[in-house]
């Protein structure tokens, strides 16, 4: 008897290290959008001061600063972080 073509695939689990990591599953590329749109060029500049956000900024260009460079990804990840906790607060706030 000969073995099947197609072996079914493994189902995709979170991995243990993921699991409580919020930014699982979203892009770099994403979170810079979503700050742009939110804070603007200028508005970003003063959260995050970094010359990718004030001279001549761009999603690519700055994508390819922070990939290159840890500890401004890093502080550009909690800055979205932030940003994210602040709108779900004004949200619940304008239900009340």
């Amino acid at each position: 008897m000969s073995e099947p073509k197609y072996k079914p695939k493994p189902k995709l689990e979170r991995p243990e290290t993921q699991r409580n990591n919020p930014l699982h599953g979203i892009t770099l590329k994403t979170i810079v959008s979503e700050l742009v749109d939110y804070y603007g060029w200028q508005g970003l500049a003063e959260k995050a001061p970094m010359n990718c956000f004030k001279n001549n900024p761009s999603i690519n260009s700055s994508l390819k600063f922070l990939r290159k460079t840890p500890w401004a990804r890093e502080k550009i990840e909690k800055l979205y972080l932030f940003t994210q906790r602040e709108i779900i607060r004004q949200k619940k706030s304008q239900q009340r």
